[in-house]
């Protein structure tokens, strides 16, 4: 169901609330470009800060905004079964076509509670489940054999992964097979992921640079691995400008450059220093994009 370049949409603010003219704006913007799916209220969407009625009403927006033209995968995961299934059931019943869960953050539960976190969530719900796995922000690794486990369930479609190891990915699709549409979580491994057999990626770079993102991804999806790979390696600068800091920080100030949106974060996300503003100015700059 969901495969190509979806984008880790990040969730635009002014004056404190959330800024939905600019939101529209993006889902245009993304629409115009060709992306394959649009994901709100990731950690790219800071989720964390949302409130849960903001939250609701960013997906809400966003599916109004993208009025069924690609799929909207809606960020419901928490460190809470019980705020996932909520979150997850608004989601459905707003519309959504999937839900994005990050694994249970600060909790660290064991392998046994991973596994039936999800399998909780996806019998409360009807839509697919896109698992999300980063340890680098959940303090737990969801591992391949449970994932495994988990690909046993009929509405579990997919995997983000945002490990960093190839590895891992490998061991993923071996184990999984076509149980499991796995999806690159790092932008950096968007051509290693899909040479191996990934669908896709959930992208922060695509932010920015949308059409480029999409050209990565359907040459990857039609076997074209030169042209794919030429795109990897076009990206490869921005993309480590983009992770200059903490994210979403550097790619909501590239937006901000390109007068998508104001730029404004919520504590405890604070604005870039003034040497790595210089380098993502020139990462932006080298690679084409308006920067104001």
């Amino acid at each position: 169901m969901f495969s190509g370049s979806m984008v880790a949409l990040v969730t635009p603010f002014k004056n404190g609330e959330v800024d939905w003219q600019s939101l529209e704006g993006l889902v245009a913007f993304h629409l115009e470009s060709g992306t394959h799916g649009i994901v709100p209220c990731g950690t790219t969407g800071e989720s964390a800060t949302l409130s849960h009625q903001e939250h609701d009403e960013v997906i809400k927006a966003v599916i109004k905004a993208v009025n069924k033209k690609v799929p909207v995968i809606a960020g419901t995961g928490s460190n809470s079964t019980a705020e996932a299934v909520r979150l997850t059931r608004e989601a459905e019943k707003s519309g959504a076509d999937g839900a994005l869960m990050i694994s249970p953050y600060y909790n660290r539960p064991t392998q046994e509670g991973i596994y039936q976190h999800y399998k909780k969530v996806a019998s409360e719900v009807g839509i697919p489940i896109i698992i999300y796995n980063i340890p680098g922000r959940t303090g737990s690794k969801i591992e391949p054999e449970t994932l495994a486990r988990l690909a046993e369930i009929k509405n579990i479609a997919g995997v983000k992964e945002a490990t960093g190891s190839v590895d891992q990915a490998i061991d993923v699709l071996r184990l999984c097979g076509d149980r499991l549409a796995v999806f690159s979580g790092e932008d950096s491994l968007i051509f290693s992921l899909m040479a191996l057999g990934g669908k896709g990626v959930i992208s922060t770079v695509a932010n920015v640079a949308p059409r480029e993102t999409v050209q990565l991804a359907e040459a990857c999806l039609a076997g074209n691995w030169e042209k794919g790979r030429d795109w990897q390696f076009k990206l490869m600068p921005l993309i480590r400008a983009v992770f200059i800091e903490t994210n979403p920080i550097p790619i909501k100030t590239a937006l901000s450059l390109m007068g998508k949106c104001t730029g404004e974060l919520r504590l405890p996300l604070t604005p870039m220093g003034e040497g790595n503003l210089g380098k993502l100015r020139q990462a932006m700059a080298d690679f084409g994009l308006p920067v104001n």
